[in-house]
């Protein structure tokens, strides 16, 4: 038998929450690579809150997914067919090849990575895309100092428990806001945050009064929404305001105010500034580098939350990313039943 590509494609724009009927799973012969090209069979996908954003047709850093076309995703996997120079078969590479099985690629955008340094999942989350958003977002916007007091919101998710470990790295005083004693509980225990809010039990800006007393820093914001207005209150002077994502909003489906408390980046000569991770994409290198000496020292601890579903699971995993049911990276595995090099 013939090996068949399942793909996941976007088939209509999500009102609120996605639902099943905004998804179509379908099977495609796999794709043969051209000159130039390389095929990829995939063993992992990333699941990211971005992916909310990406469905909208909405004016935002990146066109909408294209109704009827395979949803956009980085993925990791294997290269199995190849007429790439610069790929061989039997690397190991990650890159934004989609939620499908099989994935045709020029190269670009695409990374080989070391599956000896760390496992493949891992390429997906703290030596991948969240990693590295912590990474540039922290010291080149946050520009921590040793002492600061450093607040992240969603800290039990990808990127802010990166977040708060290069903090605690270099010096800083790290409050996580998470969701549920678990998660919070983990964040102090395990990665040795000196405090954590969990949102749902406490009052925010209460609990910031006791962690924080004189002032935050630096807040990383990954929510917006409440949260960011409790955090603007406390402020220290001349703090600065990392603005990474705002999944509080993502599935809304009424108008969302702006935050309520932004005068106090007047009163506290504040600032407040967005960032994206690929306009860092020419100093990637030297940041996987310096994250993967981290890992290998054990001053930075990688979680990975890997969920088997295969493809046909990504509708239901993906709503974990809004419901708070993971801890760390979320990563789907992709377990299809006729891969080539099995029964194809």
């Amino acid at each position: 038998m013939k090996a068949v590509n399942r793909q996941i494609r976007l088939a209509a724009r999500p009102v609120g929450l996605p639902a099943p009927g905004d998804w179509e799973q379908v099977e495609t012969v796999v794709p043969t690579p051209g000159e130039g090209e390389f095929l990829v069979e995939i063993s992992y996908v990333s699941l990211d809150p971005a992916m909310r954003g990406w469905m909208n047709q909405a004016r935002s850093y990146v066109p909408p997914v294209p109704l009827g076309e395979v949803m956009r995703a980085y993925a990791a996997g294997r290269v199995v067919a190849s007429r790439h120079p610069g790929f061989a078969v039997g690397d190991h590479v990650t890159g934004p090849f989609g939620v499908q099985e099989y994935a045709v690629c020029d190269g670009r955008g695409v990374a080989t990575v070391d599956t000896g340094r760390a496992p493949l999942p891992t390429y997906l989350g703290a030596l991948g895309m969240p990693g590295l958003t912590a990474y540039f977002g922290l010291l080149d916007i946050g520009r921590p100092r040793p002492g600061d007091t450093v607040v992240v919101s969603a800290a039990a998710g990808a990127v802010g428990s990166v977040v708060g470990q290069i903090a605690k790295r270099l010096g800083c005083r790290v409050i996580g806001i998470a969701g549920g004693a678990r998660k919070c509980g983990w964040l102090v225990d395990e990665l040795g945050f000196d405090a954590a809010i969990d949102y749902k039990e406490q009052n925010v800006e209460d609990a910031l009064h006791k962690h924080a007393p004189d002032g935050v820093d630096i807040y990383f914001d990954n929510v917006g929404g409440d949260i960011l207005d409790g955090v603007l209150v406390h402020l220290a002077l001349g703090a600065r305001v990392v603005i990474c994502g705002a999944i509080s909003r993502y599935n809304a489906t009424t108008q969302v105010s702006g935050p309520r408390n932004y005068w106090w980046l007047l009163i506290q000569r504040a600032s407040m500034t967005g960032m994206l991770v690929s306009d860092y994409a020419d100093r990637y290198p030297e940041a996987t580098a310096e994250l993967a000496s981290w890992l290998a020292d054990g001053s930075l601890r990688a979680r990975e939350d890997v969920v088997t579903g295969g493809i046909g699971g990504f509708p239901e995993v993906l709503l974990l990313l809004f419901s708070g049911g993971n801890t760390g990276k979320l990563v789907l595995e992709i377990a299809g039943s006729a891969r080539l090099g099995r029964d194809g």
